[in-house]
Parts: C-alpha cells; structure tokens; sequence
C-alpha cells in the first residue's frame, strides 16, 4: 500500500509540474494600457508658463505593444490662454517606437500638438521627437531633441530642442531626485528671441501608485524678450511647481 501511496503521489507530481511550468511561461499580453492624472499647481512648457500662473489638470492614456510600437495622448487645461486663440484645452497625440540598445533605451516618434476650440488662426503643428535612455550608476540619464520643420502655426520657421534628464532613486526611501536642463532654438513662437535655455531640479515622493513632486523651474528667457513675443507677463519667471498624480 505505502508503494501505492508513493507512485500516487509521484504520479499527481508529475502532471502538476508541467501545467504549472506552461502557466509560468505563459508569454506576456501583447497590449499594455497606461495612465494617469494631475494635478499641477502651474502648467510649464519648456519653462514657459501654459495655464496664465493657475492650477490644472493634465492626463494621459497610453497603449503599448510588446514590440516597443506605442500610441497615446495627453491632454492639460489652458487656463485662459488667450495667446492660442482662446482654447482652454491642449491635447497632444503621439505615436513611436522603444527599441532596447544594449543597456539603452532608444524612442522614437511623432508628437501633433492640438488645441480644441481654438479660433482665429493656425495654432496645431507636429514635432518628431527622439532620445535615448540609459543607466548611470543608480541614475537614469535621458539625452534627446525634438525639430519642428516649418509649419505656419509656429511662425513659418523650424525650431529644434535638445534636453537632458536625470533621475535618481534614493535607495531606502520612495524619494528620486530629478534634473531637466533644455535649449531651444529657432524664430519661432516657440522661442522668444530666437534661443533660451529651461532648466528645473525637483524631488518626487511614490506610494503605491500615488506620486507627488516639487520642482524649481526657470529659463533665461528676459522679460523684455517675452513680452516682444507676445507672452503675458510672468510666465518666464521663476517658479516651484507642485504636483499630485495618480497613475493606472
């Protein structure tokens, strides 16, 4: 009876093991969806106030494929922007492709910039966009550019942007420390006088899927500059931007 009881069991095992093997290797879905909202005390744009210096909401939807192909959208309020033909609502659509280089991360896409509402002139355009992403020690360096070719709706020039940014994990804590420093060139509406630099350092604090950050933005951007452009005033100036976000 006991060598029963033992070719039983053995038996029972063995059919176990694979089915549970099979389940282990079950291969990954082949959408991801991701998202999340929030909430920002300021909305800034290369350092460029958006939201006239007031809170808003801002959030986005992203779908992925398992071969780094990817869709998505993000959206902020304008709090009365008058500058982008009274619209209240910016909505940026997007479209690329992750691709893994060595320990890098290679992206690259197509951004169109909408803004619902507007009226009274051409303010949507397209940006194609690439970066690179790639461990340093226990931070995460971002090196990439975006160019607008020309387009009517950015003043009838091209304008490119080069950006750096850092993050890094404080080991033990749910706090990263982040880094962002960026230039932009072109005649365009996108930079007063003709080039700029943007820069912010902050921290950000995660709980399960709750994330809040702090960051000090600027730009070098002179007033002078920014009202000859047509900018309002104020919203070059220095800033801390707070934010509250939850992801999905």
């Amino acid at each position: 009876m006991r060598v029963f009881d033992l070719l039983t069991t053995a038996a029972i095992l063995a059919a176990a093991f694979p089915v549970r093997a099979a389940a282990q290797e079950a291969p990954a879905p082949a959408f991801a969806v991701s998202g999340g909202t929030t909430l920002v005390s300021r909305y800034r744009f290369r350092g460029i106030g958006l939201s006239d210096e007031m809170p808003t909401v801002q959030g986005t939807i992203n779908l992925a494929h398992r071969s780094g192909a990817y869709v998505g959208a993000w959206a902020s309020e304008l709090d009365g922007f008058g500058e982008l033909g009274g619209t209240n609502l910016e909505l940026d659509l997007y479209g690329g492709y992750k691709l893994p280089v060595g320990k890098a991360t290679l992206d690259a896409g197509l951004l169109y910039y909408a803004y619902p509402g507007s009226k009274g002139g051409k303010f949507e355009f397209f940006e194609p966009y690439a970066n690179l992403s790639l461990p340093v020690g226990p931070a995460t360096a971002k090196l990439g550019f975006a160019f607008a070719p020309e387009q009517a709706a950015i003043g009838g020039n091209s304008n490119v942007y080069l950006f750096n940014d850092n993050s890094l994990p404080l080991k033990g804590t749910p706090l990263t420390l982040t880094s962002h420093v960026g230039w932009s060139r072109g005649r365009t509406t996108l930079t007063p006088g003709g080039d700029y630099l943007d820069w912010s350092l902050g921290a950000q604090a995660s709980w399960r899927n709750l994330t809040a950050g702090v960051a000090y933005v600027d730009t070098d951007i002179s007033r002078r500059d920014a009202l000859a452009a047509g900018a309002t005033k104020g919203i070059v100036d220095s800033t801390a931007v707070l934010s509250l976000g939850a992801s999905f």
